[in-house]
């Protein structure tokens, strides 16, 4: 488990639990879930398209998870934001199942880019992936104050002045990026499970925002870390284990909290 050959996964793993506690945090303080779920399909099928054509899928992965952002993020401002998260979904969706059908030499990979494949992460990958992560992590910390008033109490933002459309667009882009990273990571469809559960679960326990910020994130290193170490055991897919550690974390997190309640209220 702790060979040289598990060197990169375990560094991975980490860069990509940080990332996904910092921005998780956010994502859940905005109820930003369904851009959260559709930004990381939008990168899946940007992987397949970049295949397609011969390219790195990194590049794929980022290029359409911007796309998916900035699509979210522009239409929201003239219709209901679930309806353009779920219009950019829909559409992603789609062009992916396009990408998927014309390649011939794609499937080998689909089952890594959806369920993760934190075991062949390569020492080549490591390095634009914690630069990206810094760059996004850097990101929410200069926007920290504007996207809790955002947040916590729009109306007020808006009174003060705070440009909240571009509050919204610079989260939107940086959700994009690291939903792009932690797609080969953990899988597209598990990235979900990683930046919702365990922040989900510290915005439960702590109501300070540094404080719920700094436990999402030991939260998410505590889910990757077990995950990857299960999935050495049982030969099964990290995705899988994070989606369950987040899911019972989650369901732990609001036991504690509704029992914090009726004490208080007793």
């Amino acid at each position: 488990m702790f060979s040289s050959f598990m060197t990169n996964a375990w560094l991975s793993g980490t860069i990509v639990a940080i990332l996904a506690g910092v921005v998780g945090f956010f994502v859940v303080l905005r109820a930003a879930s369904f851009a959260a779920h559709a930004i990381p399909n939008g990168a899946f099928a940007g992987a397949a398209g970049a295949n397609l054509v011969g390219l790195n899928p990194l590049f794929g992965l980022i290029s359409f998870a911007i796309v998916a952002a900035l699509s979210i993020g522009a239409t929201s401002r003239r219709s209901r934001s679930d309806v353009a998260t779920a219009l950019s979904l829909v559409l992603m969706l789609a062009l992916g199942a396009a990408f998927l059908t014309l390649s011939t030499e794609y499937e080998p990979a689909i089952n890594a880019l959806l369920f993760g494949e934190i075991l062949g992460v390569s020492s080549s990958q490591l390095l634009p992936v914690l630069l990206l992560a810094v760059l996004c992590v850097v990101a929410i910390l200069a926007l920290y104050r504007p996207l809790v008033f955002t947040s916590v109490a729009p109306d007020l933002a808006a009174a003060k002045g705070v440009n909240a459309t571009f509050v919204e667009i610079s989260f939107l882009l940086v959700l994009a990026l690291a939903t792009a990273l932690t797609v080969p990571i953990v899988g597209a469809l598990l990235t979900f499970s990683l930046m919702i559960g365990p922040p989900a679960a510290a915005r439960l326990l702590s109501k300070h925002p540094a404080r719920a910020l700094t436990l999402s994130i030991t939260l998410a290193l505590a889910t990757v870390w077990a995950s990857i170490a299960c999935s050495f055991e049982f030969n099964l897919p990290i995705g899988f284990f994070v989606g369950t550690f987040g899911a019972v974390l989650y369901l732990c997190a609001r036991v504690s909290h509704a029992r914090r309640a009726v004490r208080s209220v007793a």
